[in-house]
């Protein structure tokens, strides 16, 4: 009985679904479309810009081919700004650097971009739950044995 119910109410649905509108309906709607400003819009569902308390400081000491190691810290800011310090270690002359300005998110609001960095300074960072990943040129991941050294983690 139950099934019986089921096919005739999907029946019912796909045949009201499938009816085309009236034609002096159709007729009736009409579409102006004016110049407007476009803003940039909040993606919408769980993510990481809409769904994790991203803000905050991150820390890790990264790989690096020539020194030890390089100090990176990330503060990411409620208000779009950010400021990256990182700090070259085992070098004879210290190389401290520290860059301010602001960021935006990707469309599926998951990865941060540091916007104006000069040099090698990273720019992309996914964004997780109490951590960003450093990620790469191409914005993919680091993979392999050192994969770990490239998670910042929040302070």
């Amino acid at each position: 009985m139950k099934k019986s119910l089921f096919v005739v109410l999907a029946l019912a649905f796909f045949q009201f679904g499938c009816n085309k509108p009236a034609e002096n309906q159709a007729e009736s709607t009409e579409f102006i479309t004016e110049p407007h400003e476009t803003t940039q819009t909040l993606p919408t569902g769980d993510n990481s810009q809409t769904s994790l308390d991203w803000n905050g400081t991150y820390f890790n000491t990264l790989p690096c081919a020539s020194c030890e190691g390089i100090e990176t810290w990330v503060t990411l800011n409620l208000d779009g700004t950010f400021e990256l310090k990182t700090n070259y270690l085992g070098l004879n002359d210290a190389r401290e650097e520290t860059f301010t300005g602001n960021f935006t998110w990707d469309e599926t609001g998951s990865i941060v971009q540091l916007q104006g960095l000069i040099g090698d300074a990273p720019g992309k960072y996914k964004v997780g739950e109490n951590q960003i990943w450093h990620l790469d040129k191409n914005g993919n991941r680091i993979e392999g044995a050192l994969a770990d050294r490239y998670i910042l983690r929040k302070k």
